[in-house]
């Protein structure tokens, strides 16, 4: 999405992803599958991930994103037909982590359906372990964020 058009609710995010709601997310009760939610805020951090060019800079050297943990908050019920935008941002980086919030903004609606939080570790999957975060994936990650988050 065209960060001139996206809603004002999602100004601070970087990162924003506009998505068709389709008719085979929703459930019995006639709304979106709450799971549904973890996928978008999923396709946002690889958005993310792709934009920051994070993932490429992480592989070169044998290291990748693993997810620790995620949490959402159901603020309002969403339903077919919709669009919503879907925004990532860091909101904390340590040493070998980071935090990404994340919102769902319904056009219908209006407002933010859906938000939360992901844990992303920067992870050494040949020895299973957790590894510091380079110094030039800080460095991106503040550039696009336009801020230090040294100590987010």
């Amino acid at each position: 999405m065209d960060p001139v058009s996206k809603p004002s609710e999602l100004a601070d995010f970087p990162i924003v992803i506009s998505l068709p709601i389709q008719w085979g997310e929703m459930d019995s009760f006639g709304h979106v599958n709450n799971a549904v939610h973890i996928r978008w805020f999923e396709s946002a951090r690889i958005a993310y991930l792709e934009r920051s060019g994070m993932s490429q800079m992480l592989s070169g050297v044998g290291l990748g994103p693993i997810l620790a943990s995620i949490t959402c908050h159901y603020r309002r019920q969403l339903n077919y037909p919709d669009t919503v935008h879907v925004g990532a941002r860091i909101t904390r980086l340590g040493r070998s982590s980071m935090t990404m919030a994340h919102a769902v903004y319904s056009e219908t609606l209006g407002a933010i359906a859906a938000d939360g939080d992901s844990v992303v570790v920067v992870f050494d999957y040949s020895s299973n372990k957790p590894q510091r975060m380079p110094d030039d994936v800080r460095a991106v990650i503040e550039r696009l964020e336009g801020k230090s988050l040294a100590n987010g």
